[in-house]
């Protein structure tokens, strides 16, 4: 099983792999290139968002600067629109619907660690490394997350949900709900 294998199947996996680090470093030329481009190349734009995810559907719109760990790991459905300085930590697979609504300054992780330090880091010759592995993220359609929100790694938000401003999701929200708060709670069930 590769280290990227490894990474998506949830497992303990080297982030210092020779494949995942050049998906790393592609994704950074990508960004490099998106996060500088003229706003009026749109086409421009569009091949290199294409090239970037492994899915992105007619009618995105993601404002610079955007950022993301490897970008081909990221699927946004039609029509949503992602605002400036979001984060996306693709290291597991990160799904957003159509018709979405990202608030500027979100962070959606998909990453994780032990929580004790002596089972997270590693001694070897080489100084430390550190126990990583990542649960993909799932967010349905027609959702909105406001500005400065955190989600995280393995979370699943339903469809027709508006998440609060400045929200750290740590668990699932179902469809048709308004929550917020940190940690994030289900405040509101909303007419669909």
């Amino acid at each position: 099983m590769t280290e990227k294998q490894k990474m998506l199947s949830g497992k303990h996996y080297d982030s210092r792999d020779e494949e995942l680090l050049g998906m790393y470093h592609n994704a950074r030329r990508l960004l490099q290139e998106y996060n500088t481009l003229n706003s009026k190349l749109i086409d421009e734009r569009e091949r290199i968002l294409n090239e970037l995810f492994e899915y992105k559907g007619a009618g995105v719109w993601i404002e610079t600067p955007f950022f993301c760990d490897y970008g081909e790991n990221i699927s946004i459905g039609e029509n949503t629109f992602v605002n400036t300085n979001c984060m996306f930590l693709d290291n597991n697979k990160i799904s957003i619907g159509q018709n979405g609504l990202i608030g500027p300054y979100v962070q959606i992780y998909t990453a994780t660690h032990p929580l004790k330090a002596s089972e997270r880091i590693i001694k070897n010759v080489d100084g430390a490394s550190y126990v990583t592995s990542a649960k993909p993220v799932n967010i349905g359609d027609n959702v909105w997350i406001g500005g400065n929100s955190v989600i995280f790694p393995g979370v699943t938000i339903g469809n027709n949900v508006t998440i609060g401003a400045g929200s750290v999701v740590t668990k699932d929200v179902p469809d048709n709900v308004l929550a917020y708060g940190n940690p994030c709670k289900v405040i509101k069930i909303l007419e669909s």
